[in-house]
């Protein structure tokens, strides 16, 4: 990943399906792939997301200093109300799928 922010952006996008979605093994794993690249590549551990109206923040650890970044709620939440608008679409991919 080129860029913390876009690291951040990638990681809070699929964490909100994840979280609304918590029997997606998919969504879990990949949220799980950029928060290690978000430890492993940037140092950052996040400690705390929070939304309002109009934005999310992220506060993280970045080599122990406190930081945060914000990314507008209509640009992080796009995926997840498309899922939610078009459940047909996004099939839920957990262990107890047939995926034959």
């Amino acid at each position: 990943m080129r860029s913390l922010q876009d690291a951040l952006y990638n990681w809070l996008s699929i964490q909100v399906v994840a979280d609304s979605r918590p029997d997606d093994l998919a969504a879990a794993e990949t949220a799980q792939l950029f928060q290690d690249i978000l430890k492993e590549e940037h140092d950052v551990v996040v400690k705390e997301i929070m939304r309002d109206e109009v934005m999310y923040t992220i506060h993280f650890l970045k080599k122990g200093a406190e930081q945060q970044y914000q990314f507008p709620v209509d640009l992080i939440d796009v995926m997840i109300d498309q899922m939610k608008e078009e459940p047909e679409k996004f099939k839920n991919y957990n262990e107890k799928t047939d995926q034959d």
